[in-house]
Order: structure tokens, then sequence, then C-alpha cells
């Protein structure tokens, strides 16, 4: 069929819809559903993950941004998207366990940092490592099909960001 015809209720006139309009409506469906799932079950690996390193799944994403680089809390804040104050709390958490310690920032030492200590990073890695659904998934890509995803999560992140 080439074209889809649909009757609007109030006129008689019938509005006209591209079999190109439908399947690309359809394949938009498909990709929020598989995105959704994907999220989904990524989540819930990396709940489990942490858990086994002990650690809530905040916990564990603070210290995985700490392990890339050391940073104030408000950025700490803004990379998880939650209020200052509790990341204040997060990071008391962790440094009274001995993961995160506060340092003056060599910037500017009015501002204190909070940086993993050895064991924050030996358990920010662990986390990683066992994440086997995702490293698997990404692993089975050629490496031009995961240059390309990167790419493509990218646009659709900065795309998809309201505030930017």
């Amino acid at each position: 069929m080439g074209t889809l015809e649909y009757m609007a209720a109030s006129s008689s006139a019938p509005k006209r819809v591209t079999d190109d309009l439908v399947t690309a409506d359809a394949v938009t469906a498909d990709l929020v559903e598989l995105i959704g799932t994907l999220v989904s079950r990524h989540y819930k690996e990396y709940e489990q993950a942490a858990s086994g390193q002990g650690l809530t799944t905040a916990q564990a994403r603070v210290l995985d941004l700490l392990s890339r680089e050391p940073m104030p809390m408000r950025h700490i804040a803004q990379q998880v998207n939650c209020e200052p104050s509790n990341i204040t709390g997060l990071v008391d958490r962790l440094e009274a366990r001995g993961l995160v310690e506060r340092r003056p920032d060599p910037a500017d030492r009015r501002v204190k940092l909070a940086a993993p200590t050895a064991e924050g990073v030996r358990m920010a890695r662990g986390v990683q490592g066992n994440l086997g659904f995702a490293r698997g998934a990404i692993a089975s890509l050629t490496d031009d099909e995961r240059v390309a995803l990167r790419r493509l999560l990218a646009k659709m992140m900065l795309d998809g960001d309201v505030t930017a």
C-alpha cells in the first residue's frame, strides 16, 4: 500500500500519512523501547556490581567519577544531577570508609577536591569489572560500530539536553 489514509473525525477530507512516516515512527518507538530496556538492564547490573563491592549505586557512581579525576562537590552534583548537600553526605560516608579524601585544589586552595584513595580506585574498578553485559555487548561491536555508537550517543545527549 503506497499511502495510508486516515479520516479526521471533524472533517470528511482524508489526512494522508506516507508509509515512510509510519515506518519512521515505528523505528522511533522501537528505539525508545530498546534504550529503555538497555538502561534498565544496565542499572540492574550496576546495582548488583556496586553491591558486590559493598557500595550503593550512588556511592559507586561517585567513586567512578572521582577515579577519572578529582573534583569539587558541586561538579560531582552536576554530573550525577543531584543536590550538592546529598553529595556531601555521600562523600562523608565514602571518606569514613577510607575510599575518598578531601584535598585542596592546586588551582584554588579555597576549594576542596574529593579524590579517591587507592582503595577507592580499586573498588571503582571492581564495579566496572563486573559489568559483564555492558562490556560484552560493546565488545561484540566492531571498532567502527563502537566509534559510531559513541558519536550517536554523544549527539543524542547534546540534542536532548534542554538545559544547554
